[in-house]
């Protein structure tokens, strides 16, 4: 049986977090062990408060992102924001993030963050993916943009044949790629790379169905 993620949300509309709660609260997977809505009571609260993840809104009573560095050091931070900006999610990540989930994002999203930071990896959302791969930070950065390209159409739930038709290109040739993609990623089938392009942000949910 898997042990209950602990979590702490930082957020000062008290609506989003009362929200946030309830929907977290029927999950037996995961423990709200604690809330906080000022940036200035939140190291009190980690201090006094164990917890695997902390939810930190980034646009509290004040910007919260100068204390990422701090906090990041006392449990992994995934940083909520309604700004799309990827400058501010890239910032984010070098000051220690290890997610960045934009509020408009469904909550089975944050769920699939929530884990995969949870089991040690980064994640982060596809508006983000193009620039980290640019910078070498990527999770997917083994990838050729067209093998990335192939993995969002099989995670969509495009067979081989479709996949050929939408790329404009034998179906040999992307059952020749996806072979070098397994490889790389060390997966086995295609629902193992169907979770890889969720975990690592290249396709969001609402795609994936």
């Amino acid at each position: 049986m898997r042990v209950s993620i602990r979590i702490i949300i930082a957020d000062d509309h008290l609506l989003f977090r009362q929200g946030l709660r309830s929907l977290l609260r029927l999950r037996d997977d995961i423990e709200l062990a604690g809330e906080v809505e000022t940036v200035r009571d939140l190291h009190g609260v980690l201090a006094e408060t164990p917890c695997d993840i902390l939810l930190l809104d980034l646009q509290m009573e004040r910007s919260s992102m100068d204390d990422i560095v701090d906090v990041a050091r006392r449990t992994k931070v995934i940083v909520l924001t309604a700004n799309e900006s990827t400058e501010m999610g890239m910032r984010a990540l070098r000051l220690g993030a290890k997610g960045v989930v934009q509020k408009r994002f469904a909550i089975e999203t944050l769920i699939t963050a929530i884990h995969t930071v949870a089991d040690g990896l980064v994640w982060t959302p596809p508006s983000l993916q193009a620039e980290l791969a640019e910078q070498g930070n990527s999770p997917v950065r083994r990838l050729t943009a067209r093998e990335a390209e192939i993995v969002r159409c099989v995670a969509s739930g495009l067979r081989n044949a479709q996949v050929a038709e939408h790329l404009s290109i034998s179906e040999s040739t992307v059952k020749t790629h996806l072979n070098k993609i397994f490889q790389k990623l060390d997966l086995r089938d295609r629902h193992g790379l169907m979770h890889y392009a969720i975990r690592t942000g290249l396709v969001s949910l609402d795609r994936s169905r």
